[in-house]
């Protein structure tokens, strides 16, 4: 029994990873297949492009170059075809080439989601007598919110706060001080539920758009075509998901972090003397909402003195921030 030699070309970063992962995969129990032997070669082979074909024309080329028997690219791109349909699978059994876009397959349970597509692609073109093309377009309507939810997961909002030291810096030297400080007692105390609601809401608004104000993240189209335009919408959805995500993951730290320092610091018995009211422990809760909600408007000011490409980085998945550094070049 021979070795079906299997290319897995990746891009790079998590692509790649997944593509380690997954190179010890079989051929399915029971079945009387040839073994497989994986090799794995990170190359962002979808570079400037998000055409399916091109995608396969490249991996083909590939393949004659390693002398592979078949080839499967993994990409962080989403894929479209002629129909402008987006796509999850798209094959070409002559040239025995295919390629999976990740973030169709929605985010979750990735590692068992990729191996399941990729064994059944390496089964399907490793059988002689298959010549038909296997596309797998995504529904029109779930199949969108799936593909955005998959380019979210991928660009890991919860990195966001790591990827932005100034900001992160900031935000918490604002809320350590605003805690102390007794005219925000005041303030904190004079303010009703939905008031704190709405401070909440428009802290988080103002930073999501003043990043991506000062880091010049909104994508615009290529040209004016239906195609660009709809890519460009979106592209702007992925990131404002991104960032909001990743805003209400900052807010949600800083809440927590400015309640110990406010139980830690603050003894209600001496506020409520200091200003003639009676305060409980409850009251530090709703202290530490509002400083929160200020602490995020800090730590968004903060991020100006990041790079746009610390910001970018922060942003956007690996492949993502490729891509768009590669547009900015291509219009300058």
């Amino acid at each position: 029994m021979k070795s079906i030699h299997v290319g897995l070309v990746a891009d790079p970063a998590a692509p790649s990873e997944m593509a380690r992962r997954i190179k010890d995969l079989d051929p399915p129990d029971g079945e009387e297949r040839d073994a497989w032997d994986f090799e794995v070669v990170t190359e962002p082979f979808t570079t400037g492009c998000e055409d399916a074909h091109i995608a396969l024309d490249r991996l083909g080329y590939r393949s004659r170059q390693h002398a592979w028997d078949l080839v499967i690219g993994l990409t962080e791109l989403p894929l479209r075809d002629d129909d402008g349909r987006y796509l999850l699978i798209e094959t070409d059994p002559q040239q025995r080439t295919a390629v999976l876009s990740l973030p169709a397959l929605g985010g979750l349970r990735m590692h068992a989601r990729t191996r399941h597509a990729v064994r059944s692609l390496v089964g399907g073109l490793s059988d002689p007598t298959s010549h038909d093309g296997h596309r797998v377009p995504l529904p029109r309507l779930g199949g969108r919110w799936r593909l955005l939810l998959g380019m979210v997961l991928a660009n890991r909002p919860w990195l966001l706060v790591p990827g932005l030291k100034s900001a992160l810096v900031a935000a918490l030297a604002t809320g350590a001080v605003a805690t102390i400080n007794s005219t925000v007692w005041v303030l904190a105390g004079s303010m009703s539920w939905w008031r704190l609601t709405v401070a909440m809401i428009a802290s988080i608004a103002l930073v999501v758009a003043w990043l991506v104000i000062d880091g010049e993240l909104w994508d615009r189209p290529d040209d004016d075509t239906p195609a660009a335009r709809e890519r460009s919408r979106l592209y702007n959805l992925s990131t404002l998901l991104t960032l909001t995500a990743g805003v209400v993951i900052c807010y949600a730290a800083l809440y927590v972090v400015n309640l110990l320092w406010a139980l830690f610091v603050l003894d209600p018995a001496v506020m409520g003397g200091y200003l003639q009211a009676p305060l409980g422990y409850g009251d530090l809760f709703v202290l530490a909402w509002f400083v929160a909600s200020a602490a995020t408007v800090g730590g968004g000011l903060g991020s100006g003195l990041e790079s746009d490409e610390a910001i970018r980085a922060a942003a956007y998945s690996k492949r993502e921030e490729e891509r768009r550094t590669q547009l900015a070049r291509d219009r300058s």
